[in-house]
């Protein structure tokens, strides 16, 4: 079974940064491909980026783009969220996801973290 765990998330003043972590069991690091989707209080999960195995490709929401940077360090089975540039709108609980292929979509994701919280003050 694919552990997740992530760790980095709380409270910043808009305009200010955050680097959310994912620590993933070994066994399924290096065959996975990783993503981040966000939920926000009533709003449904949504898409925030995504790795590709090799860390060669990358996808990002439009609404973050030039902002947050996914990577990835296969040695420590880490994959990163680095938040630049915070708004008031990126407030939400950030989850961390495995899958087998790179994805937009919440169900080519079949492994999840227990989520970790951001909140962006104004």
């Amino acid at each position: 079974q694919v552990q997740l765990v992530e760790s980095g998330g709380g409270l910043v003043q808009a305009g200010g940064s955050l680097r959310l972590s994912c620590a993933v069991s070994a066994r399924a690091f290096s065959v996975a491909a990783m993503g981040w989707f966000r939920q926000a209080p009533g709003k449904e999960r949504e898409f925030v980026a995504a790795i590709s195995r090799s860390g060669d490709s990358t996808y990002y929401a439009d609404s973050v783009k030039g902002r947050f940077t996914i990577s990835r360090d296969n040695a420590k089975n880490t994959v990163y969220l680095q938040m630049n540039s915070l708004k008031p709108e990126d407030t939400a609980v950030y989850y961390c996801a495995a899958g087998a292929r790179l994805s937009t979509r919440a169900s080519s994701f079949s492994s999840w973290g227990q989520g970790t919280q951001v909140t962006v003050s104004s």
